[in-house]
Order: structure tokens, then C-alpha cells, then sequence
């Protein structure tokens, strides 16, 4: 089925999105220490809203204190951090734009110079310093994604999106070869994905059928087998508890790694699926206007935007009135991007990308 742009999307729980184009939620650096909400990032995220994304997504929120993946991340683990949320939410809505969350927990990504402490894994893993979590903490942490979820329709997100994907805790307990429990969150697939089941499942019925739910998956990576992650990807089809899969293929254009599944493209291996109710975005280099008339063409039922959201706050504007719109020529300057939203510290986590900003 061949989408538009600007066609409305409507999902499962009811909610409507004003057209089919979605913030990534990206790692910004920008929040307070204490995972509170800065006016940075507030601004940020606004401004996308403001600039037509019909759903504006947040950056990874942590679950816990010590799932912190980064410096200056957005919490959501406390009720400290209500406040603003309440702000956040509230800003992004204001604009016509759905406002959604993304709950994240780094595991044994969570390094120890910003968590004071060893990370957490499924399993130990020496290469990152990483301890097993113990069954208690196991539920614990399934508890604490629902208690997050909670949080954040009570300060007035219309839905959460639980970050399954990336090498984060969800994918280390996905992921055969990190994951090396032998209780029931270990061994076989189903047991490897009980984690993840288990949190959507504790979602809906703590925040009801009207409460906007997605997952987002990766299926390269982090000991990450495509086919395993599409019977995953079915499942949740199957049990109709989400309403969107949100699938970062980090290449929307590529072939699969694994040699065996190269008959079709990887975007295919996804489309091909029967997504009945359930809706499917992907995220992966959706650059340009063509690119995003491409992958909607594909029968994708939304594009989720990165790069070039951080370029053009008013990217669907930009595609809008230009189908054939190109985004700014990379590198650009430090003013250009102060101006498009980002902070200084944004500016400086920016400057990891190589060839993003232009050097003094």
C-alpha cells in the first residue's frame, strides 16, 4: 500500500496522528543530572512539534537510576521528574503533535563513570564491567518500565514506546549471545523475550486499551538474529497488545548482514509481514523528500526522522510543500544548528558524528 506524507495514521487505541511523520528519539545530552527536564531540551523537542512531526517522540527516559545511558538523560524513575513531564508533554501536544515517551534502560551499556557503580546485564559480562541481575531484580526491573509507563500517561503523554532495541538491557536479554541465563528469562527465544512480553503485557493493563503502546527492535547488532527478531515482531502482531513497531534498521536502503536472508532487502524482510492491525514505522538513513516517498511507497505506514530533523525542525514542512525536498548539505556550523534548536551541549555530543559539524 502506497502512504502519503501527509495521510493521517490511525492507530489501534484510538489516538490519531495528524500525518506520518516521527521524531527518533535521539540522544541530546541536554537534561539535568538528576534526569529532570531542562529548558534545552524542552525547547528542543517543542520545536519539532512546532515544525509538523505528527508525533513527537522524546529521547531514551530511564527507568531506573542506574539504566542512565548517558550524561544530561531525561528520567522519568522518580516523581521528581514529573513536573516536567507535565511541561514536556503539555508543549509537545499544544502543537497538534502526539507526544510519546521512550523508556530505556542501558544495562551493561550504562557506563560507570556516569552511574558510579557497575552496570547491570542479564548475565555478567566482563568486556563491560556488567553484574547478573538477580531474579528479584529481573521483576524489579519489569515493574519499573510499568511504573514509568504509568507515570507517564498521569503527566499526560498520549503513549509510551519501550526501547527494545541498540544493545540496551531489552536487546542484552534478547540477545543469545550476552544473554547466558538459565532460569526462565534465559535459554530458548521465548524465555529471552519473556522480559519484553512480560512489560508490554504489565503496560496495557495498567494504562488500558486507549494508551498509545509501541516497541521499538533492531534486528543487526548486539548478537541480534533477523530472523528471531521477526518472529518476535509477529508475535506482537499476533496478540494485538501494541499498536506500532518501531523498527531501526539503521539502513533503510541495505541488504541483510546474515548472508542467508540477502534474497530481499532488509526493509522487506519487515513489510512482508502481517502487520493486521498494528501499525510499522522504520528509522535508517530517510534523509531526503524521495526518501521518505520511497519507504512510505513500500508500504511502511510511517518514517521515523534523525538526521534530518536535526537539520530542519520543520522537516514535514519542508516535504510537505517540496516532495523532492534535500536537506542541508552536511558538514554545517555550530550557529546553523544553535539555530535550528540544539543546545551547546547537543552541539558537543553532535561532534561525535563524524563529518556533522564544521571545525573550528
Amino acid at each position: 500500500m502506497k502512504h502519503l506524507p501527509l495521510d493521517a495514521v490511525q492507530f489501534a487505541c484510538g489516538a490519531t496522528m495528524k500525518n506520518r511523520f516521527m521524531l527518533a528519539p535521539m540522544t541530546n545530552t541536554q537534561s539535568h543530572e538528576d534526569g529532570s527536564l531542562s529548558n534545552d531540551e524542552y525547547h528542543w523537542l517543542t520545536m519539532r512539534a512546532r515544525g509538523g512531526f505528527g508525533l513527537t517522540m522524546t529521547c531514551a527516559s530511564h527507568v531506573q537510576a542506574i539504566g542512565k545511558g548517558f550524561p544530561g538523560q531525561l528520567g522519568i524513575f522518580s516523581d521528581i521528574h514529573t513536573k516536567g513531564h507535565m511541561r514536556l508533554a503539555k508543549g509537545i501536544k499544544a502543537s497538534g503533535s502526539l507526544a510519546v515517551i521512550q523508556l530505556h534502560h542501558a544495562g551493561m551499556r550504562s557506563p560507570f563513570e556516569v552511574i558510579k557503580q557497575k552496570a547491570v546485564c542479564p548475565s555478567e559480562h566482563k568486556k563491560y564491567n556488567a553484574r547478573a541481575l538477580t531474579l528479584e531484580e529481573v521483576h524489579k526491573l519489569r515493574d519499573d518500565f510499568i511504573a514509568a509507563a504509568v507515570r507517564a500517561k498521569q503527566v499526560g503523554y498520549d503513549g509510551v514506546e519501550v526501547h527494545g532495541a541498540h544493545g540496551y538491557i531489552l536487546t542484552q536479554f534478547l540477545s543469545p549471545t550476552i544473554n547466558k541465563r538459565t532460569d526462565i528469562y534465559g535459554g530458548n527465544l521465548k524465555n529471552r523475550a519473556r522480559l519484553l512480553f512480560e512489560i508490554i503485557d504489565g503496560i496495557r493493563a495498567t494504562c488500558g486499551s486507549n494508551f498509545l503502546l509501541g516497541v521499538r527492535l533492531s534486528p543487526e547488532r548486539f548478537g541480534m538474529q533477523l530472523q528471531e527478531i521477526k518472529t518476535i515482531c509477529q508475535r506482537f502482531i499476533n496478540e494485538s497488545q501494541i499498536d506500532f513497531l518501531d523498527i531501526s534498521l539503521w539502513d533503510c536502503f541495505k541488504n541483510p548482514e546474515e548472508i542467508e536472508h540477502q534474497h530481499q532487502s532488509l526493509l522487506e524482510h519487515f513489510t512482508n509481514l502481517d502487520f493486521k492491525a498494528v501499525k510499522l514505522t522504520v528509522a535508517g538513513k530517510i534523509n531526503s523528500g524521495q526518501d521518505v516517498q520511497h519507504i512510505l511507497g513500500k508500504g511502511v505506514d510511517f518514517v521515523t526522522i534523525g538526521r534530518s530533523a536535526i537539520l530542519h525542525h520543520d522537516f514535514p514542512k519542508q516535504v510537505r510543500s517540496n516532495s523532492n525536498f534535500e536537506p542541508t548539505p552536511l558538514p554545517v556550523t555550530e550557529d546553523y544548528l544553535l539555530n535550528e534548536g540544539l543546545s551547546e551541549k547537543f552541539i558537543t555530543y553532535m561532534k561525535r558524528w563524524d563529518g556533522f559539524v564544521i571545525k573550528k
